[in-house]
């Protein structure tokens, strides 16, 4: 898969330096997959959630929480917010 925009997950780990080990693991997980699908992505990462038109997962023992748009047809993961847990939950992310 393409990751679009790796300068997301920098902007992240600049704001919580704690982030940078779990979102390189996932990026480095994300761009060897070839997923076709939330099953397919399912079997590699248990935690993704499809939440309306975006594919949500778990960082860091559920601590944060990375949201996408998956494009399976063109093979690209275009990363929208790296969130706490808590401002996930308050969904000013949705709009």
């Amino acid at each position: 898969m393409h990751v679009i925009s790796r300068k997301k997950l920098k902007e992240a780990v600049t704001r919580r330096r704690d982030l940078e080990s779990p979102l390189d693991a996932w990026f480095r997980i994300a761009k060897k997959a070839s997923w076709g699908s939330l099953a397919e992505v399912r079997r590699t990462l248990s935690s993704a959630d499809a939440v309306g038109e975006w594919t949500v997962f778990n960082i860091k023992g559920n601590q944060y929480r990375l949201v996408a748009e998956i494009n399976y047809v063109f093979g690209r993961i275009y990363i929208r917010h790296v969130l706490t847990h808590a401002e996930y939950d308050r969904g000013g992310w949705k709009q």
